[in-house]
């Protein structure tokens, strides 16, 4: 058993899910702007992802942090590596990086961040083990 259960609950949610965004709310519900911004750049792409909400218990943040060496929320994995927060998925959605990354289509109509009003139902969510 591990000493720091959340860190490895984290790390284990990194691990297990292809493409995962650590959060403020959730994606039908963001908590603040850069967390919708992120969330709507991901629909954007039809990418499904997993989702975990920081917010029911600060040790998820402070864990996540200390793990990923990254201080600000969000934060998006991709195949176990750190993409970055909003406005590097914003650039990258911009120059076409993200999909690239995800390994999905981009669309013809992706313009300045693209973070329009989703047209799908929300993405793949994950169960929130880590409180």
């Amino acid at each position: 058993m591990s000493d720091n259960p959340i860190r490895e609950a984290i790390a284990e949610a990194i691990r297990d899910n292809p493409t995962i965004l650590f959060m403020k709310g959730t994606p039908d519900a963001p908590a603040c702007g850069f967390s919708a911004r992120t969330v709507a750049a991901l629909q954007t792409l039809d990418a499904p992802f997993a989702a975990v909400d920081i917010l029911p218990d600060p040790r998820i943040r402070q864990e996540l942090s200390a793990l990923s060496n990254w201080p600000t929320i969000p934060q998006l994995f991709v195949k176990g590596e750190l993409v970055g927060g909003c406005d590097i998925v914003l650039e990258m959605l911009e120059s076409g990086e993200l999909a690239q990354a995800l390994g999905v289509e981009q669309p013809d109509d992706v313009e300045d961040g693209a973070a329009a009003a989703p047209t799908r139902p929300a993405p793949l969510g994950i169960e929130n083990r880590l409180s």
